[in-house]
Parts: C-alpha cells; sequence; structure tokens
C-alpha cells in the first residue's frame, strides 16, 4: 500500500493503539502532518482505560504541539458520528484493526501501517513491516516514496524519538532502514534529551528492582531470564543492562507481557553468543528480532504463540528456546580447526558476474565511510587495494586488490542490477556513507561487472544442524549457518572455512571434476 492510494479520502481518521507509546504517538502525528498537508479532514485519536500519564509523552505532546485527542467514551464519540461509523477512513498506526491492543471503532473503511506481526487478516489495505525496528521508519520511508519532504523538525523530532524508544535508545536497530531515517530525519536533539531524561517513574523505578529479585538462572550456559511487570520497553533494557553486568552471567534475557505479546531485551557479553542472532532465534515463526552484538530485542505476537504453543508458558518457553540454542549448535575457531574433508565434495565457483567498486574511484583514499546494508554497518577506510564486492544476492564485502586481480576478471561495464536480477530481490540497497561529511551515495551507481576466474576450488557439504564459524579474517564475529547451508574450505587452505547460504551456495558453484588437482587461486570469500 502506498500513502497516495489513501488521497481520495476526504476524512481520515488516524488512531494510534490504546496506552500510546512514542511510536505510535510519533507515527500518527506524521501521517497526521501528511494528510493535513493535502487539505484533508485530519484528525489524530486514541482510545481505552487510560489517558496518556508517562512525563515523556506529556512532555513529547506539549513540546511538539501534537494535536492528539483522547476519546474516553467511545459510545459518545461513535453516537456522534452522523453514520454511527468514522466517516471516511480509519487509519489505525503501530496496531492493527481489531487487534487486542486497539480499541474497536466501526468505520466505512479502514487502513493499517503497522511494524508488527500480521495479526489480522481481513484488512486489504495494509503496509506491514515487521522488520523495521519502529512504526516511525515504515512512515518515513512511505511519507519519502509520496515525495513529502520533512522540513518540519517536529515531526522529524517525534519519529526520531519513536525510533530512539522502541528500539531502547538505539542499541536494538538491526535494521539499515530504521539507521537511515535516524541518521537522516531532522530532529532536534535537546528536546530528545528531555524527553528521555522524563522517561523513568519511581513506579517503573519499583518494578525493575523487584524484577531482579526474581530470576531464572541455567549454570550450564550461563543465561539468566527475568519477567518483569508490564512496564516501558526501555525499562526492560535498564534491568538487562544491569543483569549483564553479573559476573556468573554471560547472555540474559529479560521480557514482559503485554495485551498483544511479548517484548524482550537481550544481552551478551561474549562473542560465541550475538545477541541480534539470539534475539532472531527466540522470535523465530513467531514473532521479530534483532539489533546489534552485544544489545537487541524483539517482539513475540500473542496470536501466534498462542496458536503455537498453546498449553505452554512464557518462562518455560524462553528457557526451552535458550537450551535448544545453545544445545544444537557447532562453534569452529577456523584458525585452529582441523578440518576433516573426508565426507566433502570438491565444488568449483562458477564463472559468472558479479558488481564490483574500486573505492579508490568514488572517494579519495584515507576517506573513513560505512557500507550500510541489509547485513549490517561496515566501516572502511578508502585505500588503493580496497575493493567492494556486491554478490549475487546483493549482499555485499570487502577484497583486496591482489585477491581481486587473482579471482575476477574486471569489466569497464556499468553492474546493473535489474539486469542481473539483484535489485528487485534486494529489501535494501547498499549505501556509502562519508563519515566526514555525512554524503551517502548508492552503491550501485558506481559498481562495475567482473567474472569470476573460474579456478577457486572448495570442498564443502550440506550442514544438518546450526554453525557458527569464526573465520581466519574475522576471528571476532561468527558466521552462522542453518541446516541445509553449506560448510565450505578452500581446498588451498584447510583453515579458510565458511559458511555459504544454501540458495547461494547453488547459484555461486559447480561439481568440480574429482580429476583436478591444484589451483593458483587465493583465498576469496565462498
Amino acid at each position: 500500500m502506498k500513502l497516495n492510494e489513501l488521497a481520495d479520502y476526504q476524512s481520515i481518521t488516524i488512531q494510534c493503539h490504546d496506552n500510546p507509546d512514542a511510536d505510535t504517538i510519533a507515527s500518527g502525528f506524521a501521517l497526521y502532518g501528511y494528510f493535513m498537508s493535502l487539505g484533508k479532514k485530519t484528525q489524530l485519536i486514541y482510545a481505552g482505560r487510560n489517558r496518556i500519564q508517562k512525563p515523556n509523552l506529556l512532555l513529547m505532546v506539549e513540546k511538539l504541539q501534537i494535536p492528539i485527542n483522547y476519546i474516553g467514551d467511545v459510545h459518545k464519540y461513535m453516537d456522534a458520528q452522523s453514520t454511527g461509523r468514522i466517516e471516511g477512513l480509519l487509519l489505525t498506526v503501530d496496531c492493527q484493526y481489531k487487534a487486542g491492543n486497539v480499541t474497536y471503532l466501526p468505520a466505512e473503511d479502514v487502513a493499517v501501517i503497522d511494524h508488527h506481526q500480521i495479526e489480522i487478516e481481513d484488512v486489504a489495505k495494509r503496509e506491514i513491516n515487521p522488520q523495521l525496528g519502529s512504526c516511525s521508519t515504515l512512515v518515513w520511508q512511505m511519507l519519502r516514496e509520496a515525495g513529502y519532504q520533512i522540513e518540519d523538525s517536529r515531526i522529524g523530532t517525534a519519529l526520531y524519538y519513536g525510533l530512539y524508544t522502541d528500539t531502547n535508545q538505539f542499541s536494538e536497530i538491526y535494521n539499515p532502514l530504521d539507521m537511515d531515517m535516524r541518521d537522516l530525519v531532522p530532529c532536534e536533539k535537546t528536546l530528545v534529551t528531555l524527553f528521555r531524561n522524563s522517561n523513568l517513574s519511581l513506579q517503573e523505578m519499583e518494578i525493575a528492582g523487584v524484577a531482579m529479585i526474581r530470576h531464572i538462572y541455567n549454570d550450564d550456559y550461563r543465561y539468566a531470564i527475568i519477567k518483569s511487570k508490564p512496564c516501558d520497553p526501555n525499562i526492560l533494557g535498564l534491568i538487562s543492562d544491569f543483569l549483564i553486568q553479573v559476573a556468573e552471567v554471560d547472555s540474559c534475557v529479560v521480557y514482559n507481557e503485554s495485551e498483544d505479546g511479548y517484548k524482550f531485551s537481550v544481552r551478551s557479553c561474549i562473542k560465541e553468543v550475538q545477541a541480534n542472532e539470539l534475539a532472531a532465534f527466540l522470535a523465530d515463526g513467531v514473532g521479530s528480532g534483532g539489533g546489534h552484538r552485544e544489545k537487541a530485542g524483539g517482539f513475540i505476537s500473542k496470536t501466534l504463540y498462542e496458536n503455537a504453543y498453546p498449553t505452554l508458558h512464557s518462562e518455560a518457553f524462553f528457557s526451552e528456546r535458550l537450551n535448544d540454542y545453545f544445545d544444537h549448535c557447532q562453534i569452529i575457531y577456523a584458525s585452529d580447526y582441523e578440518i576433516d574433508t573426508s565426507d566433502m565434495q570438491i565444488y568449483v565457483k562458477k564463472k559468472m558476474p558479479v558488481g564490483y567498486v574500486e573505492a579508490s574511484s568514488v572517494l579519495p583514499v584515507g576517506t573513513p565511510i560505512t557500507v550500510r546494508t541489509l547485513e549490517g554497518d561496515v566501516d572502511m577506510v578508502v585505500d588503493e587495494d580496497l575493493f567492494i564486492m556486491i554478490d549475487v544476492k546483493g549482499e555485499v564485502y570487502p577484497s583486496r586488490r591482489e585477491q581481486f586481480e587473482k579471482s575476477y576478471v574486471a569489466t569497464e561495464k556499468s553492474y546493473s542490477a535489474d539486469e542481473m536480477g539483484v535489485r528487485s530481490n534486494a529489501a535494501y540497497e547498499p549505501t556509502i556513507h562519508n563519515r566526514e561529511t555525512g554524503d551517502v551515495l548508492r552503491l550501485a551507481d558506481y559498481a562495475k561487472i567482473c567474472i569470476a576466474s573460474g579456478v577457486t576450488h572448495i570442498y564443502a557439504k550440506e550442514l544438518t544442524e546450526r554453525v557458527k564459524v569464526f573465520s581466519t579474517w574475522n576471528p571476532e564475529k561468527y558466521m552462522l549457518g542453518m541446516a541445509g547451508d553449506f560448510l565450505t574450505v578452500r581446498r588451498d587452505d584447510a583453515h579458510d572455512i565458511c559458511v555459504v547460504e544454501r540458495e547461494l551456495f547453488y547459484q555461486s558453484y559447480d561439481r568440480a571434476d574429482e580429476a583436478v588437482h591444484g589451483t593458483d587461486a587465493v583465498r576469496e570469500k565462498p
């Protein structure tokens, strides 16, 4: 759904979820500004048992002059409607029409904008992206696509703060669109500081203190679990930040229950557990999760959870998921791992086109840059030997000149992701951020085509369980392989061990003739 599809309605009511948080208020406020700019009759409302009470939200509404109205008596409000229904369009934000966390209001027509898992299937007009950290980001993206420039810093500040609160002060950001919104939206940072320092009430301080008294601890895997009373997501982060400082705790999960699901916060202080990957594992099939290596979080939909685990209480769920996470995963440290290739087959890299960017042709040598991709941010410094590769799935990784020249044949033909079937499949187009100037460049605009030389031979086998590989070139961060993916090792370097996602493996490699001996190819990412 695009915002211009809603432009035919003359009357638009934007509804935030009950007991509003900063994200739903910000999302509604930004959409209010957009529809008002089109001359529409627009109102921003919320209902439910309670008015907005948290000090930070009251300050947000006051300082940003957000025209949000509370519907205390729904029956009286609906009786005042000429047709007994909301006139024109009812647009719910950060929630889904008829879901458990938003008061039902009869309406002539309905649309939904949300970043949670789909719960309500019978709304045709909807834009839902559970991969984003906030609904504010989704609204920002939709506004950009509609050609609406956010020049009002009040709207920009609201969206920034919506993302800030929903991602535990940005510590649980994992989607590059969230990062782009954080970096690009106009924002009055002094107001965000004011809101942030008015976030914790005395009651929430007590909730945090009580939560830490009762916990589950696993001595074998050194993890802890805490269930908190309902509270702001930032309080979960506060508790987990404290808990991870305990000497016996290497990783932890802190969560609470709301009407529509479970919000959880994850922390890790060891390299063998990346918090973002653990968060995604916990939410797999029932929600979404992600963040950073040390701090992450997620949300589990109550509807999906109850369908999948109708008799399992939440503490048992998190305990079982964590035990499964640790029980069924092999860890490989490639630098000193003696791999057995007797059950592996030989493959050769296909002579196929991929993209490359010679970094020094884009920015001066010595420029600090961040390459932003769907897989995360990669910080680099431009030098004469740095090449940025774009593989057949649009994923990006660095290469050195010597490695590149031995493994690929460069061409001067411009890289067209559309022609190569990459751009249309990519959820996010990689960008180069100049950390000195703040300029943002699209990587594909500078890319050219190169052809794999076809001389790279590897051993490979299909994985039957999860594997974490710490490679020789990045021993601090593991590559994760799932059942069905492939474990590979260079034929000429027994410690050059990688994980290659299944689809990418079959796109990139062919079975080699067993009679082939030796190769002068150098190590590269498979």
